[in-house]
């Protein structure tokens, strides 16, 4: 069996060109709300954390000081140096690891950003715990990731659905557990926002750009729809279409100033 990193690896590898060119991932307000959520810090030098192709990065860089776009997989990253380049981007650096053990000094960054990740975090606790160790005292990190529902059968049924599609799927966190890993990083959660992305189902499997995978799944997930069964993402068949909704969670929160407050 492949390693959980190869599974990353091997999922994005492939989903490199379709993940980097759908709407739902490039979404422009999405982005906005990222940056609007750093705040001043958005101008210093910033840490996109499992980056992809550099959706993030490519905006952050227009204000940033500089920013170093982090991600597992290669072909990721050579899209987030594509996207960068276009938009006239000189101050972006791009790094190739594993979050878990991030490669950079404390204290090293005034903000840290992760996007659309934690799902794949198979350790996600460690990750936010190397990202408080790398900003500096006072820093900013801004967690968004589509969350599950707090019912618990609800969301051991999503993510089942979502491993299936995405074998690199750990586990898409409750909205309370996502914020209880912040603050037990030791993080002060700072804001909070939920808001609900309306999706279909050809569009969302056609990111994964293995076609094999779709018809048993479409099997699946159009008859828990027809069995009444929203597996805590509203799936519905409307004139014959799968609709459902990935719901958002964006987390602000900011490591203490005082650099003898100690992290639980």
């Amino acid at each position: 069996m492949p390693s959980h990193e190869q599974r990353v690896r091997d999922e994005f590898t492939r989903q490199a060109e379709t993940f980097s060119s759908s709407p739902a991932i490039t979404d422009v307000a999405l982005t906005q709300r990222v940056i609007n959520a750093m705040g001043e810090a958005a101008k210093g030098a910033v840490l996109d954390v499992a980056c992809g192709p550099g959706i993030l990065s490519a905006v952050i860089a227009g204000s940033a000081r500089e920013v170093v776009a982090f991600d597992l997989t290669a072909a990721m990253l050579e899209k987030a140096a594509q996207r960068c380049a276009a938009a006239g981007r000189g101050n972006v650096s791009f790094r190739e690891g594993n979050a878990s053990d991030l490669p950079f000094a404390g204290a090293a960054f005034d903000a840290a950003v992760t996007r659309l990740s934690v799902h794949h975090f198979d350790r996600p606790a460690r990750v936010f715990t190397e990202i408080f160790r790398v900003l500096r005292p006072g820093g900013v990190f801004v967690v968004a990731d589509v969350i599950s529902s707090e019912i618990a059968a609800e969301s051991e049924l999503q993510n089942a659905i979502e491993i299936l599609r995405d074998p690199s799927h750990t586990r898409m966190l409750p909205g309370t557990e996502l914020a209880s890993l912040v603050e037990t990083a030791g993080f002060s959660i700072e804001s909070r926002a939920t808001w609900d992305k309306p999706r279909e189902f050809e569009e969302w499997m056609g990111i994964v750009n293995d076609a094999s995978r779709i018809p048993p799944i479409r099997v699946v997930v159009r008859s828990l729809a027809r069995a009444g069964l929203s597996a805590g993402m509203g799936l519905s068949v409307d004139a014959d279409k799968i609709k459902f909704f990935h719901r958002w969670n964006l987390i602000a929160a900011r490591k203490p100033a005082s650099e003898g407050v100690q992290r639980p």
